[in-house]
């Protein structure tokens, strides 16, 4: 097996040179029990249910004291799709210098849940897979997936911080501040009243777990502490090192972690399309990496984070995983994957262009309408080449995506076959309506350029993102008295556009009242010339995510289950009108998120409809609903050689 050493600033600073040791692995089981230990950790696996129970690490409990769900690491289904029995069966496997435990819940319907662990001798970390399954000829549904996760959940323990990734990090909120804390809504609290904890002075005065959430491009997250020397940090992480059996592409967020430690294997957040479970379903997420480092005091926690995530590669450890296949049952191993390599011509202007394989004939964000698919991605090099190894064989859709460029480049019918390299040339044209005559945003698929969005919080030294921040601690009354009406060449994208269209605001934390008259946006601009007769105009809208009454759920339920969109032209009284659909919508601002469940629409219209001079368009959306809309970019075109 090759695990890659560390690099040797790692070994000199850390002393983290005990990943080249080898040694023995230690099994052991009681009546309730089977412990596992290398020379570097040590834990119990929970006969009934799988879940890891008093596991230490450089002499240290990393978990803590059991209580109830707490002081374990273990997989659950919040949505209760499937479900464990509390009653597993289990097979011990062993290898020269690796064991491992597979445990598996049948329950009387024909549901299947299989959770595996494998410790290697050499190695300060724990490999995880969850597989589910269903067979039943006579109930041939059960209905979406919903959320399947395994998580990392200590009770008390060393851990002092929390980290989604270098950028985005705090201090754990302090016992004091907890229980001085108030709701402020859904998993959202209001910290302010102890002014003096240490998450408080860094971070914000409200905590939200959504705001650690990242996208499927994180390599790797978790907790950082100090050990009871107070001289030895500790970090604990889920290393991401194969994403390849979950859905949604690189742009689908989710938790990452708030105290626990997220590994989102399946999840309807920010709106994701979750796959049907239906006869035959057959699915095993995994590998991920359940990793343990340390360093001495002067160790900063973007070193251990950085550290984890060298392992954050789909090649490391394949000779492993390769070795235990046949005890995964539906893991890929090497003998059925390819090659995909390509050259790619992007349009002048993209910015970070990134290739993406996914589900054959569907959009790479929906890519769980096909369960058994697989997902892979990679950025397109400067000379337009593309290579992404171990693809799994079977047909792919390639998407082409960048910042900057209004679309993107799909090709269907992608062949990889295993053992082989699979090569596409393919050219990009930029999408175009005629002549641009302007634009609101950046196409990157985020609300993140306007007020609120990536903007930062100065007030606190870590300068978190505001759309991190929860909605409500940014008043949109106060900031836009007046609405927002925005006039091309003259308004600033980041000052007078706000990260979140609102139809109404409030109550929140800070306000009592409900705020309803600013569902209309108004844009104003100017034109040299009157267009044509017989010119065709086009309104192109791309949203980072809408919510409807509908939630996540993509269940039309609620006063407003469909949200239209109504753009009025100048004077025109029949307005164009976009409906957003409940399974289309998602709950993305008001959970901390900047892109969720992505839309674009082309609305045309007759260009005479505008006029020399200035000109207004306004975008309503329903008055006084729980709804909202969060735009990524908005573009007008004119077509002056347009023939009926």
């Amino acid at each position: 097996m090759n695990f890659r050493p560390f690099a040797w600033f790692f070994l000199l600073s850390l002393r983290l040179g005990v990943l080249g040791i080898t040694g023995n692995i230690q099994l052991r089981e009681t009546d309730s029990t089977i412990l596992l230990a290398n020379d570097l950790i040590s834990f119990g696996l929970l006969k009934t249910t799988s879940a890891i129970q008093n596991l230490t690490y450089q002499g240290v409990s990393l978990l803590g004291t059991v209580d109830g769900l707490t002081g374990q690491a273990y997989t659950d289904f919040p949505s209760n799709t499937f479900a464990t029995t509390g009653n597993s069966s289990y097979e011990i496997v062993t290898g020269p210098d690796w064991a491992g435990v597979i445990f598996t819940d049948n329950d009387t319907f024909g549901s299947t849940v299989q959770r595996s662990w494998f410790l290697h001798a050499s190695e300060p970390g724990i490999h995880s897979f969850v597989r589910l399954a269903y067979y039943n000829d006579t109930f041939t549904s059960k209905g979406e997936l919903g959320e399947s996760r395994t998580m990392f959940r200590p009770n008390g323990g060393p851990w002092t911080h929390i980290i989604t990734n270098s950028e985005q990090w705090a201090p754990l909120p302090g016992a004091t501040a907890v229980a001085n804390e108030v709701v402020a809504q859904d998993a959202t609290w209001y910290l302010g009243f102890t002014p003096d904890d240490p998450y408080v002075i860094a971070e914000s005065d409200y905590f939200t777990k959504y705001q650690f959430a990242d996208n499927q491009t994180n390599k790797a997250h978790g907790l950082f502490g100090l050990a009871p020397d107070n001289v030895t940090t500790l970090g604990a992480w889920w290393v991401i090192n194969q994403k390849d059996t979950f859905f949604g592409g690189p742009l689908h967020g989710d938790l990452m972690v708030d105290g626990i430690i997220y590994n989102k294997q399946s999840t309807n957040h920010g709106g994701a399309t979750n796959p049907n479970i239906t006869n035959g379903f057959d699915r095993t997420f995994g590998p991920q990496f359940l990793y343990f480092n340390h360093g001495n005091q002067s160790t900063v926690l973007q070193e251990l984070l950085a550290d984890a995530e060298q392992f954050a590669d789909p090649s490391w450890n394949a000779e492993f995983y390769d070795e235990i296949a046949s005890y995964v049952r539906g893991y890929a191993p090497s003998s059925v994957r390819g090659t995909f390599q390509a050259v790619v011509a992007v349009p002048e202007g993209a910015v970070n262009p990134v290739a993406v394989l996914s589900a054959n004939g569907v959009e790479f964000q929906n890519s769980a309408a096909n369960f058994s698919a697989y997902q892979y991605w990679a950025s397109v090099q400067d000379d337009g080449s593309v290579f992404i190894p171990r693809v799994k064989e079977g047909w792919y859709r390639l998407t082409v995506i960048a910042t900057g460029i209004f679309g993107e480049y799909t090709q269907d019918n992608i062949i990889v076959n295993a053992g082989e390299v699979t090569s596409v040339s393919a050219k990009w044209d930029a999408e175009s309506a005629g002549t641009e005559l302007w634009r609101i945003g950046i196409p990157d698929k985020t609300a993140g350029e306007f007020r609120n969005g990536f903007e930062r919080d100065l007030t606190h030294p870590n300068h978190p993102a505001k759309y991190r921040i929860y909605w409500g601690a940014w008043d949109y009354p106060s900031q836009f008295p007046n609405g927002v009406n925005f006039t091309i060449g003259f308004s600033n994208e980041s000052v007078d556009w706000n990260y979140v269209h609102w139809s109404r605001f409030g109550p929140t934390f800070i306000r009592n009242e409900t705020v309803t008259d600013i569902n209309e946006w108004q844009i104003n601009f100017e034109l040299d010339e009157a267009p044509s007769e017989n010119s065709i105009a086009t309104f192109t809208m791309q949203l980072a995510g809408v919510e409807t009454t509908a939630g996540n759920t993509d269940i039309a339920s609620g006063s407003n289950p469909t949200v239209p969109i109504l753009t009025y032209i100048n004077d025109q009284s029949q307005p164009l009108n976009w409906t957003i659909q409940a399974y289309q919508s998602s709950s993305c601002g008001e959970r901390s998120a900047i892109s969720c469940h992505l839309l674009r629409n082309k609305l045309g219209f007759s260009g005479s409809w505008l006029l020399k001079g200035w000109n207004k368009l306004v975008i309503a959306i329903p008055f006084d609903a729980p709804v909202y809309i969060q735009y990524d970019a908005l573009r007008l075109e004119l077509n002056e050689t347009f023939v009926q």
